[in-house]
């Protein structure tokens, strides 16, 4: 009678996709318990609010208030200070600089990935290397260039600097790497131009990086606290960060209407990442096919 000397033969089939999806549900647990988490915090915020001022900090912490009101909501956007101006001026930024930034960073990406020409690397290896400076070491030479041009206390302080990202340019200029050089090769030889391969090939192919990146600029823009913060004075040119300023009194500090209008602050940034995440999914789906 022959042996085997192989001990995992002797284990059934059966037994090894037990423990493998004994394995993948404990990690789907581990996943759920700290997705729920992080979800905590942005519940309290929903919460409160729809609470009145002596259930906030109430002890132990009622999820579901007593008696929902709305009027932090309604105060948000129909009082003395009211977020539509906010609201306005940060749509209106957020949206200028991810559109440009986006596009800025694919041609630049696109140059330094696809066009041949000397010391192509060491040059993006410096402009990398810009990314090691502290924002907040560029705020005094910003503060005088935009002084002395005239847009200082204008959103064209928060627009211009905004269009340029080091890191969109990098993570483009990597995706664009992963595309085979074939492909661009191959265009060429039919006649195609630098600026007809990168709108009608690169571009399509891009989607999921081009997504990503439109995301990630909007958040940035969208929360951005400290530019705004130095270069806006005119009440009228606040955006939504500043404008929670107003829920901070002498006194005290209005949490259910802060709460209130941190809620609808999140609202464009969930638009944003579900329209993104379908571009995303797209994209890769469309790479599997074609792989």
């Amino acid at each position: 009678m022959e042996i085997s000397r192989n001990p995992a033969s002797a284990i059934a089939p059966g037994t090894i996709l037990y423990r493998m999806s004994w394995k993948k549900t404990l990690l789907t647990a581990v996943m759920f318990a700290f997705g729920l988490l992080m979800i905590v915090p942005f519940l309290w915020m929903i919460s409160t609010s729809f609470k009145s001022p002596d259930e906030v900090f109430s002890y132990p912490i009622s999820w579901i208030p007593s008696h929902p009101v709305l009027d932090h909501h309604i105060k948000v956007w129909t009082g003395a200070n009211s977020f539509v101006t906010y609201y306005k001026n940060s749509l209106k930024i957020a949206v200028i600089c991810t559109i440009g930034a986006t596009l800025l960073s694919a041609f630049a990406a696109y140059g330094f990935s696809r066009i041949e020409f000397k010391g192509r690397n060491a040059l993006f290896m410096v402009y990398l290397s810009m990314m090691m400076i502290p924002p907040q070491v560029l705020f005094v030479p910003k503060f005088i260039i935009f002084n002395q041009i005239g847009i200082y206390n204008t959103h064209w302080a928060l627009i211009l600097p905004g269009l340029f990202t080091i890191f969109g340019v990098f993570l483009m200029r990597q995706f664009f790497m992963s595309i085979p050089q074939d492909i661009t090769e191959s265009a060429f030889i039919d006649g195609a131009g630098h600026f007809r391969i990168f709108w009608q090939l690169m571009v399509p192919l891009a989607k999921p990086a081009l997504a990503t990146l439109a995301i990630i600029d909007f958040s940035w823009h969208w929360n951005d606290y400290e530019n705004a913060l130095v270069f806006l004075i005119n009440r009228d040119l606040y955006t939504v960060p500043l404008g929670m300023q107003n829920f901070i009194l002498e006194f005290n500090i209005d949490y259910n209407g802060m709460m209130a209008a941190t809620t609808a602050g999140i609202v464009p940034m969930l638009v944003v990442f579900l329209i993104g995440q379908n571009y995303i999914i797209q994209g890769i789906t469309g790479s599997a096919v074609k792989g």
